[in-house]
C-alpha cells in the first residue's frame, strides 16, 4: 500500500487531486493528458502508462496516414 491518501500502486483516481497529481508526474503528462489516458483505457497505472507512451510516439501506418496514404 502506499503511503500517499488516495495513491494506490496500480490504479489512478483522478477523483482524488493529490493522486492525479501524483499519477502525472510520475508519467510525466498533464493532468488533461492523464484524465484523457484514464477515460480512454481505464484507471489501471500500466494501461494508462502505454496509452500515454503511444500517444507520444507514432508508428510507420501513422506516419503513412499523416501523408496522404492508406
Amino acid at each position: 500500500m502506499s503511503s500517499q491518501p488516495g495513491v494506490e500502486p496500480d490504479r489512478i483516481d483522478i477523483n482524488e487531486p493529490a493522486a492525479c497529481a501524483h499519477w502525472a508526474k510520475k508519467l510525466d503528462a498533464t493532468e488533461m493528458q492523464l484524465r484523457e489516458a484514464v477515460a480512454a483505457v481505464g484507471d489501471k497505472a500500466a494501461d494508462v502508462e502505454a496509452h500515454l507512451k503511444g500517444v507520444h510516439s507514432t508508428t510507420n501506418s501513422d506516419r503513412v496516414r499523416e501523408l496522404g496514404g492508406a
